[in-house]
């Protein structure tokens, strides 16, 4: 369970949330992104609280705006399929700014954007206070299944090495005077690709092969068996209970 250096998307921080235990932290984003799904798309007063609860989780945990703002990015493809929508669905037609949309894809385009944005924020938020290490500790107390745990665990750990080795090929590929400039050099990014599965398969059995010699038997040893008290439990729970009382009262008005 390896894998304890620090991620770009992690902000080193000794704020009251990143004194929490992951598996409170985990259990906390995956409610608060639960209920913001459950929330009608109709209510909009509600997800601006949700966006307001998110702000004042990132205040407490000390995190600026922009930090977040910036790996937020990753959504963009998401942005850009609801920003498609109205043109595309069928249905009733409205004009807006000249341009003939679909209402139902309208609906459909809030629904993705306002959702899809706050549950991004709240998983960036979740990995910009709790190391991958923690994480993966996170989801062993949760008894994620040790199988999950241990592929991601190993993804991580070699997703570098990995990494490395594209840049020597690519770095090979470069002294030998070759530079990709069209598709007729698609056959050789072709081969370098195959190559660097063959490497890594090779690789991934030469690591099972050093375990295996080692004692693992398919399950690895539990580093850390801490439990939350109620009290840190509490402290997770008021996102998604505040996010909870929020999405009651859109569905009751």
């Amino acid at each position: 369970m390896g894998a304890g250096h620090a991620h770009k998307l992690y902000r080193h921080g000794h704020s009251a949330v990143h004194r929490l235990p992951p598996q409170c932290k985990i259990t906390a984003a995956f409610g608060f992104v639960l209920v913001v799904v459950a929330t009608p798309r109709e209510v909009f007063w509600a997800f601006g609280v949700y966006a307001l609860l998110l702000a004042a989780t990132a205040a407490a945990a000390r995190v600026p705006a922009g930090f977040l703002l910036k790996r937020m990015l990753v959504e963009v493809p998401f942005v850009a399929f609801a920003v498609l929508m109205p043109f595309a669905a069928e249905g009733e037609r409205t004009v807006v700014l000249g341009l003939p949309l679909s209402v139902p894809g309208l609906w459909g385009a809030w629904n993705i954007l306002v959702k899809g944005t706050l549950g991004v924020a709240a998983s960036v938020l979740l990995a910009s206070t709790t190391e991958l290490r923690e994480l993966l500790l996170g989801l062993q107390r949760l008894r994620m299944p040790p199988m999950l745990v241990q592929i991601a665990s190993f993804m991580i750990r070699y997703g570098d090495v990995i990494t490395d080795e594209m840049r020597r090929m690519r770095i090979a590929r470069l002294s030998r005077g070759f530079e990709a400039r069209g598709i007729r050099h698609w056959g050789v990014l072709a081969k370098s690709a195959g190559a660097l599965f063959i490497r890594s398969y090779e690789r991934g059995e030469r690591v099972h092969l050093a375990m295996v010699s080692r004692g693992y038997t398919g399950t690895m040893p539990v580093i850390d068996e801490a439990t939350a008290t109620r009290t840190q439990w509490a402290r997770a729970a008021v996102l998604p209970a505040a996010a909870l009382a929020v999405c009651l009262a859109g569905w009751t008005l």
